[in-house]
């Protein structure tokens, strides 16, 4: 069973910086694709990014593209979300995926198969 554990939200000033990290059961290689996804209050869940774990490809939400980086490391088992720039729209719950199976294709779906318990991020103005 496939088992995802975040860490690294909290609350920081606009404009500052967080890194989300999402520990895993399996090497990061193994996975068809990983990703971070959030969701604010009164919001539907969105995605951030994701990242094909073989080729280190990467995609972004428009909204991120600039200020995030999703980063993999392999041996540690453990993706990364490197958030610069935060501003209040940031601030929701962010989840981890991974799917054994699935390709990056269409990630922002949201159809992936496990999913972390997620990490509060807050970002006051």
């Amino acid at each position: 069973q496939v088992q995802l554990v975040e860490s690294g939200g909290g609350s920081v000033q606009a404009g500052g910086s967080l890194r989300l990290s999402c520990a895993v059961s399996r090497y990061t290689y193994n996975y068809g694709c990983m990703g971070w996804f959030r969701q604010a209050p009164g919001k539907d869940r969105e995605g951030v990014a994701a990242i094909n774990p073989a080729s280190d490809f990467t995609y972004y939400a428009d909204s991120v593209k600039g200020r995030f980086t999703i980063f993999q490391d392999n041996g540690r088992k453990t993706l990364y979300l490197r958030m610069n720039s935060l501003n209040a729209e940031d601030t929701a719950m962010y989840y981890c995926a991974a799917d054994l199976i699935r390709t990056c294709g269409g990630w922002y779906s949201a159809d992936f198969a496990s999913w972390g318990q997620g990490t509060q991020v807050t970002v006051s103005s």
